[in-house]
Formats: C-alpha cells, structure tokens, sequence
C-alpha cells in the first residue's frame, strides 16, 4: 500500500502546480526501449571472489589504476552501504522511474528522430552532486544517492539551495536536461542577451521533454519562488533595463543572475527574496514569447541567433 501511496505521490507532484496549457502530443505510437542495469546493486552484492567478474561486465566504472583493495573497501564502508540501502528503500524496483524515462525519450525521438535511446546504469557516486546524471551517448549514468530527498542526513553539509533538488522528483528533470545538452549549440557569448536567450532555450527544451512536469520541477524552484518570479516579472526586466545589463559583456553577471545561488544579486532590498538563476527564468520567458509569436519548430528555434529570437519575441513582461 505504502509502495502505491508513494508513486501517487511522486506523479502529483509532478504534474500538478499552474503551467500554460498545450496541445498533448501523442507519442504513444514511437517505440523506446527502457534498459536498467542497477550496478550499485550487483557492487554492493560483491566480494572479493566476484569482484574480477563485475570488472570484466563494467570496465568503464573500474578505472585500471585503481586496485581492488579500494573497491572492496567501498563495498564494505559503513557509510557507503548506508547510502546503498536508503536508495533501495527509495527506488525499489525503479519501475516509476522506468515509465517516466520511457516517455522521456519517446518526446526526445519525437523531436530528434535519430535519437537512440541509452542504456541506464544507475550507481552510488558518495554524494558528488556535480555527477548526479552523466550522459554519453550511448550510455546514461544515474546516481541513486543523489535524490534520497532534500531532508536527508546525507546532505546535512550541502547548503539547502543545493540541497532542496536532491529529491526524486528531480530526477528525470535532471536526465532531461542532459540529453538536451546534445542538441543544444551554445551561441558566442559577447552579450549578456545571448547568455539569456541560451539559457531560455535549454529552458524550452524541458517544455518540449516534459509536457507534464510543473514549471517549478523543470526550473528547481520552491512553488513560492515561481510564484515571486511571476509576480515580480516586471520589476525584473525594468531592472535589467534600466542597469542596461542586456547588452552588456561583463562576465560578472553570470554569478549574479544565471549560477547556482541562494539568491539573485540585483544589490537592492529585493535580493533576499528572490531566488536564484532569475536571468534562466527570465530568458525562459522570452523565448517561450518567441515561439509564441513566430511560426517555428524547435529544431528551428535552436538554429536561431539570441538576437534574433530577442527581436522578434515581443516579449512583454506581465505588470
């Protein structure tokens, strides 16, 4: 019962919260296959007489400079299996996960049809939160231990700005924006626009991924810093006119407004109640205006110069 409960749980989460309504697109006729391997469950199961096998299946996770006196150690660190057992009794069979990563890479193959989907290896990184997904190619990396949920005692040392999307729901936000990363060109940055417009568009993409998930999942906000977002929109970009950031090239206001951070800099009173990357969310907005407004398909949007999609967004923020 508790198994079903949670997974109703997840699935609200979600998809519930405001979020613009779009034609549903039916991708139940493209065909994916979800392959797992759960290695962190074939490792901790290891010993030092199996150890050689699990090598010869994953080579790739054994770099050979490292002798299986490290990998034994890890098996057997108290702390480690700790990590091992709260992702079991969070994940159990993945079967969630699974359905969700399934109509993941159907949207992607609706959009890139040469997509192929990868084979999913998930793992226990020792909490490197800087790995939390990797993607290549042929290959997607998921660390279980990453999304044990926000309160866990595992994070107490991370800052909760961090901290706060070490949830299961964020995983497939995060596989999301991975594999988008391989169909995105990052424009020249000689302006602060093109830093936005860029960051709109991988923005975007997770809006073409996953048509279901609210707009604080795929962004990594709490539901009340969307909500100052939206209700500030105004404020905001008469500010980044008014300091005529949009056009500037000082690299400095990457920390401030597009990083990861406890708050946006603007340097006024309104810093401390702002969330972070305020200029992600913001050129989210104008390129959501642009595709509004112009009669284009995504492939076309990403081929599209930031000055471009700027010019002909109309955006126009809501007072």
């Amino acid at each position: 019962m508790n198994k079903y409960l949670g997974v109703a749980i997840i699935l609200l989460i979600l998809f519930s919260c405001k979020r613009e309504v779009k034609p549903k697109l039916d991708v139940s006729n493209i065909n994916v296959d979800v392959k797992v391997e759960r290695f962190e469950k074939k490792f901790f199961s290891s010993s030092n007489n199996t150890l050689s096998s699990l090598k010869d299946e994953f080579p790739f996770l054994f770099p050979a400079y490292t002798p299986d006196s490290i990998w034994l150690a890890k098996i057997n660190n108290k702390d480690e299996r700790a990590l091992f057992n709260k992702s079991q009794e969070v994940f159990g069979d993945f079967q969630l996960e699974k359905t969700l990563l399934a109509d993941l890479f159907k949207h992607i193959k609706y959009y890139h049809a040469n997509f192929k989907e990868p084979k999913i290896i998930t793992l226990i990184t020792s909490v490197d939160y800087k790995s939390k997904v990797v993607y290549a190619d042929s290959l997607l990396f998921i660390g279980l231990d990453l999304y044990l949920g926000e309160e866990s005692e595992f994070y107490y040392d991370f800052p909760k700005y961090i901290s706060r999307n070490f949830n299961r729901t964020q995983l497939i936000v995060d596989v999301s924006k991975e594999i988008g990363l391989k169909y995105f060109n990052p424009t020249i940055k000689r302006q602060f626009i093109d830093v936005l417009i860029d960051e709109g568009k991988k923005m975007y993409l997770l809006d073409c991924y996953l048509p279901d998930v609210s707009n604080f999942n795929k962004i990594g906000y709490l539901k009340d810093q969307l909500q100052w977002a939206e209700n500030n929109e105004s404020e905001i970009w008469k500010f980044f006119i008014e300091n005529e950031l949009l056009y500037s090239s000082d690299s400095k206001l990457n920390a401030r407004f597009i990083d990861e951070a406890p708050f946006s800099k603007f340097f006024i009173d309104i810093d401390k109640e702002s969330p972070g990357r305020i200029g992600v969310w913001l050129g989210w907005q104008i390129v959501k205006s642009y595709m509004k407004n112009n009669n284009v398909t995504l492939q076309q949007l990403l081929e599209t110069e930031a000055i471009e999609i700027f010019k002909k967004s109309k955006y126009k923020p809501k007072k």
